[in-house]
């Protein structure tokens, strides 16, 4: 898989503008030959906008519209998140996998919420891994790839997925620099743990800029996006937040020949233990 990585400038409270940047970005993509393009999180408000709680659409509607057509009209597959109005009157963190035929195949609703998260969306219920040419997809959101959520990528793992594509928006407080590396333990160590157990290909996008409204007010995100298999890191953007960026990688599909209780063979092969409480 040639993927996209769309490491995206997301403007809090402007929908109009992020989207733009997005629909630009997919035509890049595109024409460098890409098979799918990830996009990140939230990128229509931004991440706990409050803009969001009155303004969300639903999906299908107006902002995945764009998406679908963009990827219509570059015939790519798009991966990309955003905030979902839903049919419950409730708003969702969500992802949606677009085909090159403008047609949603996944959409999903992100599970591991972090505390300041929960005043603006609900908490996601389904997972889905769905089959394409391209191979086996799983989509999962941002912190749904922390240590302590880890078995969200465990489940899509088991479900088959051979690529688990995370818009994310990794954010840091805003006196971080380039001369600091938080992400080493925080992302590259769970994508490496998945990665490692089950041949998959773990790819997180996220935005870059300066965050203005809601709880992380002032914070800002810094980009670094990555893509990691069994091999290690196979592509990871600029680090600062401006770094506005398309980052091309050509992945390999993995092998995964594992199916059911073949996988928890596998894993207890590798020494992984199922029994064990953690110590108090």
């Amino acid at each position: 898989m040639r993927i996209g990585l769309g490491q995206l400038l997301v403007e809090g409270g402007e929908p109009m503008r992020n989207l733009a940047r997005a629909v630009e970005q997919i035509a890049q993509a595109a024409a460098q030959q890409c098979d799918l393009v990830l996009l990140p999180e939230t990128l229509d408000f931004a991440w706990t906008h409050p803009s969001a709680l009155t303004e969300a659409q639903p999906i299908p509607g107006v902002f995945s519209d764009q998406l679908c057509q963009a990827a219509l009209q570059h015939r790519v597959y798009v991966c990309a998140g955003l905030t979902e109005r839903g049919t419950d009157g409730r708003n969702y963190n969500a992802a949606i996998l677009i085909d090159p035929q403008g047609h949603i195949i996944v959409k999903y609703h992100k599970i591991n919420l972090l505390a300041v998260e929960l005043p603006y969306y609900a908490v996601g219920q389904t997972l889905n891994v769905v089959d394409t040419p391209l191979g086996k997809i799983g989509v999962n959101i941002c912190a749904d790839n922390y240590l302590d959520g880890l078995s969200i990528g465990h489940t899509l793992a088991r479900m088959g997925a051979e690529f688990i594509l995370a818009p994310s928006s990794w954010t840091v407080d805003y006196s971080v620099t380039e001369e600091h590396d938080p992400y080493e333990e925080k992302w590259i160590k769970p994508f490496s743990i998945l990665a490692n157990l089950y041949n998959v290909v773990v790819v997180g996008t996220t935005s870059v800029g300066y965050i203005v409204g809601g709880p992380y007010e002032g914070k800002k995100s810094i980009g670094c996006s990555l893509a990691v298999d069994a091999n290690g890191v196979q592509a990871q953007g600029a680090f600062n937040e401006f770094a506005g960026q398309l980052i091309v990688a050509d992945l390999a599909r993995p092998h995964r020949p594992e199916r059911g209780t073949a996988i928890g063979e596998m894993l207890q092969a590798k020494g992984y233990h199922f029994d064990k409480m953690p110590s108090l």
